[in-house]
């Protein structure tokens, strides 16, 4: 077999299922490997959408999200798919096409080192030299992307070496290559957090993209076992029912301000959550994260715990006498809550606004309403997507499909390609601004050649609007770069063969959407969308 039949044969050890490419020629060997390995194949129009796809494809999974792009360009256009990636923790091999080992330093086509540009984005970057030892090269590569939290990797492979031949019977497979039962913690440590509960009167549950994939309810069962108000961040959504009357989705500044305890599983104290100064200074902090580098960054944590964070929840609901709250609960959490309800009517009167251009609350609502619990959406701007997501009705982990911390614009069709190739029986969404869009819309044309009816609907207020209002607030007599117009992107997806609407009037939101369902095409929503100025809070 040829060394890009070794290499499919290694993924699919590794339980891979599908990659994602944009085809060249330093890659074939690769493609036919798979083909021959049946391996699932979905070829995109941009090298950066084939690893967000991949991204998606290990979030929606666990699995280990696989890309493959040819050498030079198709490499370089791949580094914010990686650089998105590794902000977000999220385990995903690059494998990229390399010029031949024979013309090395010759000045071959596309000759270029390509592991020394990701040594800052990635868990592990390396060539692969021998085609012998290409099983190990992916199992290292394999291993290096679970660890900790997780994160990218890079493999380039030298077209020579990916098609040179060898006899099976010559291969030496890898085999439980990698840790399979995820750290937990000691009893000391966990009767000690038991023990900071029980003393604590206010504490507060914050949950972030180091937390993944809590199916099973544990963080949900904990919650209710102490009555602490949760919050949820990134890939933690859907960890707790969309309607539980313990999640808060608008106050968390406020419970951080109040809490004497904030158990932190899997947290950045980022930008997002203003580098962890936002928590009141008296309150204690335990932080719980499978990476120890995360731990007492920006925010000192009274106690760290190195472990896996929803392995730790689980063991945490099995202790007896966890907390007492007495019958009528905790009289911060009910405070709490109040006001989380009084922020939610306050969003509810400004989405009943029937003006035209649409007001951003009622878009947020009527696209929230026609998505439900059960559809997977993925999100792609700035102002737009901030006021919808508080809306989503987020039932499930990882079916809100967000660019994480690094703020890429672009993901949004990648996500959905993978969702809707994962899962073609779910409604399958993306949720633009018009930013966003311009991105990498082009990938409808993806979605009409495999067949994919994608629902795609855009908040469109003509402006880059996040970035607006800081450059308006900074140079008011000198904005510039700031407009982009109404443009007509639901033509261009028509003009790709997709459904395409414009809609200005919010009443007539929801009766586009499912017009474009009914469709069975991808499809894309328009919506003109009234500009608002906010105040951002992420330049300051």
């Amino acid at each position: 077999m040829h060394g890009g039949q070794l290499i499919a044969r290694a993924l699919r050890s590794e339980g891979v299922d599908t990659i994602f490419t944009l085809t060249g020629g330093h890659i074939l060997p690769i493609l036919d490997g798979c083909v021959l390995e049946g391996i699932r194949i979905v070829d995109v129009r941009h090298e950066q959408t084939a690893v967000h796809a991949a991204e998606a494809y290990s979030r929606l999974t666990g699995k280990l999200g696989v890309a493959a792009v040819t050498a030079g360009p198709g490499v370089t256009d791949a580094i914010t798919g990686i650089a998105s990636a590794h902000y977000s923790a999220t385990p995903v091999l690059l494998l990229g096409g390399r010029h031949y080992v024979r013309n090395e330093l010759m000045g071959g086509l596309q000759e270029m080192n390509h592991p020394t540009l990701f040594g800052s984005i990635t868990r592990w970057a390396a060539t692969a030299w021998e085609t012998s030892k290409l099983p190990m090269y992916v199992a290292t590569a394999a291993r290096h992307a679970f660890g900790g939290r997780g994160g990218p990797v890079f493999l380039d492979i030298p077209l020579d070496v990916q098609a040179d031949m060898l006899r099976d019977d010559d291969i030496e497979w890898p085999d439980h290559y990698r840790p399979n039962v995820a750290q937990m913690a000691d009893q000391a440590t966990l009767l000690r957090i038991a023990q900071m509960v029980r003393d604590a009167e206010r504490p507060m549950i914050f949950a972030g993209g180091g937390y993944r994939g809590d199916k099973k309810r544990s963080l949900q069962q904990f919650a209710e076992q102490i009555q602490a108000p949760v919050y949820l961040q990134s890939t933690a959504r859907g960890s707790l029912e969309f309607d539980h009357p313990l999640l808060g989705n608008r106050t968390r500044s406020s419970a951080f301000a109040e809490a004497d305890l904030v158990l932190g599983l899997g947290v950045d104290w980022d930008f997002r959550t203003g580098y962890g100064q936002k928590i009141n200074k008296d309150a204690k902090v335990i932080q719980v994260d499978a990476d120890s580098t995360k731990i007492g960054w920006n925010r000192a944590a009274h106690l760290g715990v190195v472990a896996d964070p929803m392995s730790l929840v689980a063991q945490l609901t099995s202790l007896p006498d966890l907390a007492d709250t007495g019958n009528g609960g905790r009289p911060f959490t009910r405070a709490i809550m109040e006001q989380e309800a009084a922020k939610a009517a306050e969003a509810q009167t400004l989405a009943s606004s029937a003006a035209s251009p649409v007001f951003p609350e009622r878009f947020a609502k009527e696209v929230s309403a026609f998505f439900g619990p059960d559809s997977i959406v993925a999100v792609d701007g700035g102002d737009i997507v901030s006021t919808t997501a508080k809306w989503l009705k987020i039932n499930e982990p990882s079916t809100l499909l967000d660019p994480g911390p690094f703020g890429t614009l672009g993901t949004g069709p990648a996500f959905a390609l993978a969702a809707k190739v994962l899962h073609p029986e779910r409604r399958v969404g993306i949720v633009f601004g018009d930013g966003g869009f311009g991105f990498n819309g082009m990938e409808y044309d993806t979605f009409v050649r495999l067949g994919l009816p994608i629902i795609g609907v855009v908040g469109n207020d003509g402006a880059w609007s996040n970035i607006k209002t800081v450059h308006q607030m900074l140079y008011p007599d000198r904005v510039v770069a700031a407009d982009l117009g109404v443009r007509p992107y639901h033509a261009m997806v028509e003009g790709l063969g997709g459904y395409g609407e414009f809609v200005d009037d919010p009443e007539q939101i929801r009766p586009a959407l499912e017009r474009a369902e009914a469709s069975g095409r991808p499809a894309l929503i328009n919506v003109h969308i009234a500009e608002v100025q906010r105040a951002s809070s992420n330049y300051s």
